[in-house]
């Protein structure tokens, strides 16, 4: 059986609204990607070195990375190898392989949430502004809330103009209350006065924004210390998971800043916003591989319910859909 049927089993054993969701929301790295792997495939009669290294450059040009892009092609060539395939058309479904079996070797973190089952489970926020971050913690909410969860919001970003009103328009969608301070408060004491607040009303799950300047990096980097230190005092062992905020659209630049925040902060999980917006969608893989961070959600449109739990199969289903949909 090839990879794009017991694809197609899995998928179908998962939500279809959630299958529908990563098709497309994927629609423009698809077009990219795959689209240029089927021209790719049309091309030759047989899988040789030029084969490779056009799909190579495919790959780099989807933004898979180039470290990423190197291991794939030697495991493509050594499974190509084993299985004695010829013909190019059959590369399509090993690609597909290859590709979870890449993002699943990045590493034995969990993509799901480390939610506590009793007590309060903590999230932090962190990411640079403009990235989506605020949206993003939004959205979460939202979903926690849909779950059954008593969810507070801590407005921990206190000086970028704006960013409390924007999360608490944020708050108001979801249906979560805000723990906020004036603008310019030390984002500490905000951290304090929300897990006094989440403990008081017996809360689930309380997620916390902070601020994203990065353009002063040594200055935040040790106010997110202070947030953490105080999280840690307050509640031992929290943050429970410290999830870092990347916009899909900037490619590389991701990777760079996910390197940085990595450096300063334990970061437990990423948050791919605006993966919808971006025909680059490898980057993806990029980071499970060469960071060894689990993708744990990704944003795949603009409604509440968009934000979706990352999935390795949902997301090769997504960047092969038309392969998957019509395999038998």
């Amino acid at each position: 059986m090839s990879f794009f049927k017991k694809l197609k089993e899995k998928i179908t054993k998962q939500t279809e609204t959630v299958s529908e969701k990563f098709k497309e929301g994927l629609t423009k790295t698809r077009d990219n990607f795959s689209g240029k792997v089927n021209d790719l495939v049309a091309r030759y009669r047989k899988v040789d070195e030029d084969f490779f290294e056009e799909l190579e450059e495919i790959l780099i040009q989807a933004d898979v990375g180039f470290d990423t892009v190197m291991k794939l092609i030697e495991e493509l060539k050594m499974e190509v190898k084993r299985r004695n395939i010829q013909d190019p058309k059959e590369v399509h479904s090993v690609i597909s392989e290859k590709l979870v079996d890449i993002y699943n070797s990045g590493g034995e973190q969990s993509s799901k949430l480390n939610i506590q089952v009793n007590g309060l489970t903590v999230i932090l926020f962190v990411g640079v502004n403009g990235v989506g971050k605020t949206t993003t913690i939004g959205k979460l909410g939202h979903k926690f809330k849909t779950e059954g969860k008593s969810v507070l919001l801590a407005a921990g970003d206190t000086f970028r103009a704006g960013a409390i009103e924007q999360l608490e328009v944020w708050g108001e969608r979801a249906g979560v209350d805000v723990i906020k301070q004036a603008e310019g408060s030390d984002p500490a004491a905000v951290m304090y006065d929300a897990i006094k607040a989440a403990k008081s009303r017996n809360v689930d799950i309380l997620i916390c924004d902070t601020a994203g300047r990065l353009q002063n990096k040594v200055n935040l980097m040790k106010e997110l210390e202070k947030v953490k230190r105080v999280i840690e005092r307050e509640v031992p062992g929290a943050p429970h998971e410290v999830l870092l905020v990347l916009d899909a659209t900037t490619g590389q630049n991701a990777l760079i800043q996910a390197k940085t925040f990595k450096e300063a902060t334990n970061v437990s999980g990423i948050v791919l916003s605006k993966l919808d917006g971006t025909a680059k969608g490898g980057i993806v893989l990029a980071i499970r591989n060469e960071l060894k961070i689990p993708v744990k959600f990704v944003g795949l449109g603009e409604k509440m319910d968009d934000l979706q739990e990352f999935n390795a199969e949902q997301y090769v289903y997504g960047l092969f859909a038309d392969q998957v949909d019509t395999s038998v």
